[in-house]
């Protein structure tokens, strides 16, 4: 625990570096990778992509797709994606944990940077192989700064969920929309007020089944934007009930369920 804390101080000091020169710094790259996958080799590819703006218009708002070419991965089954922000100040922003009813994946979703970085998508397989690909992505301000919320009324709204699933052709890609209200509080910003830091206050995890069956859990961090946003295809084979269970790091539960027919 302690080599990670002095790795991410070492981020960090990177960082403030990175901000001072305006664009995105690849030193950081090797002290994340030190951090979370220590000691593993990974692989540059193809059938991974991440896409987004060369610059963003808000660094709190940036929008991103991630792809896995399933079709052209030539038999790499990735079970895991993670997304890394190299220069934010908590790196990771969400892992994905996919299952066949995806067939690969394409996600389009919202993520927060802090500073110019490069975007990464990780892939791992059953057996522990890495992939990456990655985007360097120019934006600012997205993690700290102030906030000025009404209390009352950000936990009134929190976990309001709106859902839907195009008119699929059963045993074809369906495409699916889940956005859930939250205000996604990082931990790093301070009150307008007093100019303390107001407590981190997160949706931390989405479970997707369809008819009972996993579709995709999403293990979400403070670097998804505030009312988190996805747009996923997944397979329906017949008929039936995509469901999702989010839940925030205080414990609250929140749910939705729509019927999907052709």
């Amino acid at each position: 625990m302690k080599k990670i804390w002095m790795m991410m101080l070492g981020v960090m000091a990177l960082s403030i570096s990175a901000t001072v020169h305006a664009e995105a710094d690849p030193k950081l790259w090797a002290v994340v990778k030190e951090a979370f996958f220590p000691k593993r080799d990974i692989q540059e590819v193809d059938f991974l992509k991440v896409e987004g703006p060369r610059r963003a218009e808000s660094g709190a708002q940036v929008p991103v797709t991630l792809i896995y070419d399933k079709a052209a991965a030539n038999g790499v089954a990735l079970k895991k994606l993670y997304v890394i922000v190299d220069a934010n100040p908590i790196q990771l922003a969400s892992t994905y944990h996919l299952t066949e009813m995806m067939n690969g994946f394409q996600m389009s979703t919202r993520i927060r940077q802090e500073t110019d970085s490069f975007v990464r998508l990780i892939g791992e397989t059953a057996d522990g192989k890495l992939y990456m690909a990655k985007r360097e992505i120019r934006a600012a301000g997205g993690c700290g700064g102030t906030v000025d919320n009404n209390e009352s009324e950000v936990r009134a709204a929190a976990g309001k969920i709106k859902m839907n699933v195009d008119a699929p052709k059963f045993g074809e890609p369906a495409t699916a929309t889940f956005n859930i209200k939250h205000v996604m509080r990082t931990g790093l910003q301070r009150d307008l007020v007093s100019q303390g830091y107001v407590p981190a206050f997160y949706i931390n995890k989405a479970t997707f089944t369809y008819n009972g069956k996993e579709v995709m859990t999403v293990d979400v961090g403070v670097g998804t934007s505030e009312d988190p946003y996805m747009k996923f295809s997944f397979i329906p084979d017949a008929p039936g009930k995509l469901e999702v269970v989010a839940t925030d790091n205080e414990g609250k539960t929140f749910t939705q369920s729509l019927d999907v027919n052709s």
